[in-house]
């Protein structure tokens, strides 16, 4: 889309899997959670207020789909959705598949201590499997 570049900060720590009709499905790079960034292609927004109508419904229909798939894989117990903003203000919205034994339970995800970066066999092979699964 017209304008849009990605935040470096999201650039560092995610990678990317493939492009929805409105957003950037990335990989959060920490083995730790099952994480994943929904970032719309679209210039200078960092509220979902300041999207449109018609991309507020894209949005809300890529955040169903792949929260989904993340809600489907094998020992996710619960699905946290954020739009936080707080770090990097450019919208995007963070799928967290969690559970019982994740290194942050019951807490939040975010400052739960320094991420644990895939090695790049891993990395490949995760963002392929995600590849498969939103074809």
């Amino acid at each position: 889309m017209n304008g849009f570049s990605l935040d470096p900060r999201l650039a560092a720590d995610s990678v990317f899997i493939a492009d929805g009709p409105l957003s950037q499905v990335r990989l959060v790079n920490d083995t730790r959670y099952l994480w994943l960034l929904l970032v719309p292609r679209v210039a200078d927004v960092s509220e979902w207020l300041q999207l449109d109508g018609s991309q507020q419904r894209l949005l809300l229909a890529e955040i169903n789909r792949v929260g989904g798939l993340v809600r489907s894989r094998s020992g996710v117990q619960k699905l946290n959705i954020g739009a936080l903003g707080n770090s990097v203000q450019q919208l995007h919205v963070h799928l967290v598949g969690r559970h019982d034994r994740d290194a942050a339970w019951p807490g939040p995800v975010w400052g739960s201590g320094p991420a644990v970066a895939f090695d790049d066999g891993s990395l490949q092979q995760q963002v392929e499997t995600w590849r498969q699964q939103l074809a």
